[in-house]
């Protein structure tokens, strides 16, 4: 159970967060935010569309909030753990940012967090779902626009029960976000009486998948839940589809196995199911208007990474012009992103006391180059935030 303190300790914990850090310099004329976001490597246009939607919205209110400007500086991440510390440390002690915003790796995202919590810079998180930034590392200062790992990988694992599927092999990278979607999936999959059959992996970010193919073609599951993203994920829809095993195992999985990859990915992943918590016809006023403007100002279409880098930064924009951009007010500025109703291209969402996004988690599937929206597999869904103390 998470324990609630009063308002009187809350106050106090923001007290403590507000003077954990100074305020930088620039905060009296401009607000600047740090990218710390993979721009290389195998989530590299990831990165660049979770840049490209939270600058449309800056764009939209005329490049300022509140009145000021708003200013980018920019570290890549490289996908490296190993390097997250020192990366996040170059934005907030070198840059004096006001406020972060990534990442895409799970792994690095623990690093951000870890620095962000030490030193109360305010942080949202565009993209990576390791469950522990809203479990155990939660903070008042920490938020996410996105999703946990365990709320696609628990859609799905009801969808499939519901479709009755009974036994099912998972694959992943062997990663923090490839184990905790797997375990979401897993958590709702054998409530409803699935069987796990067996669980493969392999080293992030390896795209060798021939041997696990053959694996699982003489274990003969009913369906294969998977969780890859980016480059991985094309090369494994198209080596799937080479091995001819859709014919008689069902492959469903994340969203991020067709999300961003269809382009590429082509008539392999035709017909594939997936969780998500955004689709590419949602056919909504507030959708269609997103999508027509990113594909006019970036000649492509969204993703769900550019959605939720656009709603990064609605966020980041509902606390500064609550504190008509003074950055100081640290404590009345997470409150307000705290209470926010954030109207988003996916369905408007409000955040849970752990900062993770409460929504629609929706069931799609490709037809031709779309995610289309076959329905809604869980409403409302808020993630269980096991370990966090706010």
């Amino acid at each position: 159970m998470r324990i609630r303190p009063s308002l009187l300790a809350r106050t106090l914990l923001g007290s403590a967060l507000l003077a954990a850090v100074a305020a930088p310099a620039s905060a009296q004329d401009k607000i600047k935010v740090g990218f710390m976001l993979p721009y290389t490597g195998t989530f590299a246009a990831l990165g660049t569309a979770i840049e490209n939607g939270f600058r449309q919205y800056i764009d939209e209110q005329g490049g300022k909030l509140a009145g000021k400007t708003v200013e980018f500086v920019k570290v890549d991440d490289e996908s490296d753990p190993a390097k997250a510390v020192d990366n996040v440390n170059k934005l907030i002690k070198r840059d004096n940012v006001d406020v972060l915003i990534g990442t895409v790796h799970s792994g690095v995202a623990m690093g951000m967090a870890k620095v962000a919590k030490e030193t109360g810079t305010l942080m949202i998180d565009p993209n990576a779902g390791a469950d522990a930034v809203t479990g155990p590392m939660c903070a008042l200062n920490i938020f996410r626009s996105s999703f946990s790992n365990w709320q696609p990988g628990y859609a799905m694992g009801k969808v499939a029960a519901d479709r009755k599927i009974r036994t099912a092999v998972t694959l992943t990278w062997k990663y923090a976000a490839g184990d905790e979607s797997v375990n979401g999936f897993k958590e709702a999959f054998t409530k409803a009486g699935g069987k796990i059959v067996k669980d493969l992996t392999l080293p992030f970010p390896n795209v060798e998948f021939q041997a696990l193919l053959t694996e699982i073609a003489a274990l003969k599951p009913d369906a294969v839940y998977t969780f890859f993203a980016g480059g991985g994920a094309v090369k494994f829809v198209k080596d799937w589809a080479a091995a001819g095993l859709g014919s008689s195992i069902r492959l469903i999985g994340a969203g991020f196995l067709t999300d961003g990859t269809l382009e590429a990915q082509g008539a392999a992943a035709e017909g594939l199911l997936t969780t998500l918590h955004y689709g590419d016809s949602l056919n909504t006023p507030r959708d269609n208007a997103f999508r027509l403007d990113y594909a006019k100002t970036y000649k492509l279409q969204p993703d769900v990474y550019a959605m939720q880098g656009y709603d990064a930064a609605q966020m980041l924009a509902d606390g500064v012009n609550a504190v008509k951009g003074d950055m100081k007010q640290r404590d009345a500025l997470v409150k307000a992103i705290e209470s926010a109703k954030i109207d988003s291209p996916r369905g408007a969402f409000t955040l849970s006391r752990a900062h993770n996004p409460v929504q629609d988690i929706y069931l799609r599937k490709v037809s031709g180059k779309v995610n289309r929206n076959v329905g809604i597999a869980v409403k409302g869904l808020a993630d269980p935030a096991r370990g966090c103390r706010l």
